[in-house]
C-alpha cells in the first residue's frame, strides 16, 4: 500500500513509519519538522528505502493537496499536531490552526482527490475534560474512578476543556463527522499516555520520557500538584498494533471511534512511575513541586473493551517491561540526549 503519515517525524509517527516500512508498505512522511529532535527522527527514517519524505505544513492547505495529489494513497494517518495542553494555553489561535484547522485541511483532501483512503485520526482523551459527574477517590498514592473500574468507555460525554481540548475536540468530530457525511473511511483514536523509543519528551508533553530522560541526565524535574495523577500507560508498539488492526478490517470499523490506552492493568500515578523509575534504575529521582496547572486530568484510564472486540486488541506490554525499554534506550542515547539542541 501506499500510506501517508502526517507528523511522520515525530515520536508516534517515527515508529507507525518504521513499522509500515518494515511491512512492506510505502511511506510518505509530511511534516514541518517544528518539534525539537523530529530532525533526527527524519534522518533516520529516510535511510529506508520504502520512505520519502515532504516538509510541509498541514496548515497549508494548497500543500496538503499537492501531497495527496502526487500519489494515489491507500492509508492517511493523521499524526501532525499540537500535543500540549501548556501550549494551547498559551496560544490557543497557533493550537486551533494546528489542530483543527489542519485536520479539517487534511480531511478535505481527502474528500476531494482520496475519496477511497482509510483515514486513521490521533484524537486524545482530552476531549473528555475532568470527566464531570464521576466520583473521583483519593488514596494515599492515587485517584482512582470509583464508578468505572474498568475505565472511561467511548460513551463518556465530551466535555472540552483547555484550548488544546477543544481544537483536539473538533478535529475528532470532524473525523466522525466526514464518514457520516461523505462517506469517508475515517477511524478515530482518543489515545491515552502513550509512550516509547524515541519519544524525546519535554516537560509539557510527554511526562514519561521527560522524567526518564531528566533523571538520567541530572535535570530539574519538577511535579505539578499532588503527584497523585493517574494515567494509563500504552507503550507505542502497542498503538501501532491498534493502528494495523483497523486497517486490516477498515470494513468492520470504519466511522467508529475508538479509546485506546494501558487499560485499567496498566495504571500509574505520577509519584508510582517515579517510585518505578527508581527501582529500575537503580537510584533515587530528585524533584521539586509546584501547583496544579489548567486543565490536568487527575485521572484517566481507558476502557479498550471496544478495541478488544472489534479489533482483536489488547496491551501486551507491561507498564514495568516498557519503562524499563524506554530507560535502556534513554541510557544507551545518553550523549545524543545531552548534546542534541533539543531544548529537552
Amino acid at each position: 500500500m501506499n500510506i501517508l503519515i502526517t507528523g511522520g517525524c515525530g515520536f508516534i509517527g517515527y515508529n507507525a513509519v518504521a513499522r509500515f516500512a518494515r511491512l512492506g508498505h510505502r511511506v510518505t512522511i509530511l511534516d514541518n519538522l517544528s518539534r525539537p529532535c523530529t530532525s533526527l527522527n527524519r534522518e533516520c527514517l529516510e535511510r529506508q528505502p520504502m520512505v520519502s519524505f515532504v516538509k510541509a505544513d498541514v496548515r497549508d492547505r494548497r500543500a496538503v493537496i499537492e501531497v495527496m495529489q502526487s500519489r494515489r494513497f491507500d492509508v492517511v494517518l493523521h499524526l501532525a499536531g499540537q500535543v500540549a495542553v501548556t501550549t494551547s494555553l498559551k496560544d490557543p489561535r497557533n493550537d486551533f490552526e494546528i489542530n483543527a484547522l489542519g485536520t479539517l485541511n487534511v480531511l478535505e483532501g481527502l474528500r476531494q482527490y482520496l475519496p477511497e483512503a482509510i483515514f486513521l485520526n490521533a484524537s486524545t482523551n482530552k476531549v473528555y475534560g475532568k470527566l464531570g459527574g464521576l466520583q473521583i477517590t483519593e488514596t494515599p498514592t492515587h485517584y482512582t474512578l470509583a464508578d468505572c473500574p474498568d475505565g472511561i468507555a467511548e460513551s463518556q460525554p465530551l466535555d472540552f476543556h483547555s484550548p488544546y481540548g477543544c481544537s483536539k475536540g473538533a478535529a475528532d468530530q470532524y473525523t466522525i463527522d466526514y464518514a457520516r457525511v461523505y462517506g469517508l473511511r475515517t477511524v478515530n483514536f482518543r489515545q491515552s499516555c502513550i509512550y516509547g523509543l524515541r519519544q524525546f519528551g519535554v516537560e509539557d508533553q510527554g511526562w514519561v520520557a521527560w522524567f526518564t530522560i531528566a533523571h538520567e541526565l541530572n535535570r530539574p524535574i519538577t511535579v505539578y500538584g499532588t503527584g497523585k495523577q493517574v494515567r494509563d500507560l500504552l507503550f507505542v508498539d502497542d498503538l501501532i498494533d491498534c493502528y494495523v488492526e483497523a486497517v486490516e478490517r477498515i470494513e468492520q470499523v470504519a466511522g467508529l471511534t475508538f479509546n485506546v490506552g494501558g487499560g485499567p492493568a496498566n495504571t500509574l500515578s505520577i509519584v508510582e512511575f517515579l517510585e518505578l523509575l527508581e527501582n529500575l534504575s537503580g537510584r533515587p529521582v530528585v524533584y521539586q513541586t509546584a501547583d496544579f496547572r489548567p486543565g490536568d486530568q487527575l485521572v484517566y484510564v481507558s476502557n479498550n473493551n471496544r478495541a478488544a472486540k472489534l479489533l482483536a486488541w489488547s496491551p501486551s506490554v507491561s507498564v514495568k517491561h516498557g519503562i524499563q525499554r524506554l530507560l535502556s534506550w534513554v541510557v544507551e542515547n545518553r550523549d545524543v540526549l545531552k548534546t542534541a539542541t533539543c531544548h529537552l
